[in-house]
């Protein structure tokens, strides 16, 4: 069982940015190999934003094409935490943010491939 609570949301003008955290309260964060972020904004499905998968072989990364170039999702294993960096915030990127965890080699960019969600944290970019 794995428990995630994010962080680090709030209210900012556009063109601005906020850094996002997710800590996972579990001593077996290193075999969660996947880490990802979703949002969802008022009466639109959750979508992806961000994804984050560790092999040995090395890893991957992939980013919605609506927040490419300036969103940036990292992993500090020592502190159990995923962050999700924001850059040139723009009002569209108004929505409930939420990370999610699973194990697995492969990246997923749908909600199903997820075992663990957090609470959320609300980012409001004002225009």
């Amino acid at each position: 069982q794995v428990q995630l609570v994010e962080s680090g949301g709030g209210l900012v003008q556009a063109g601005g940015s906020l850094r996002l955290s997710c800590v996972a309260s579990t001593r077996t964060f290193g075999t969660y190999t996947k880490m990802a972020w979703f949002r969802q904004a008022p009466g639109k499905e959750r979508e992806f934003v961000a994804v984050m998968v560790i092999r040995w072989s090395g890893g991957n990364i992939y980013y919605a094409d609506s927040v490419k170039g300036r969103f940036t999702i990292s992993r500090d294993s020592s502190k159990n935490t995923v962050y999700l960096q924001m850059e040139s915030l723009k009002p569209e990127d108004t929505a409930v943010y939420y990370c999610a965890a699973a194990r697995g080699s492969e990246a997923s960019m749908n909600s199903v491939g997820y075992d663990y969600w957090g609470q959320g944290t609300q980012v409001t970019v004002s225009s």
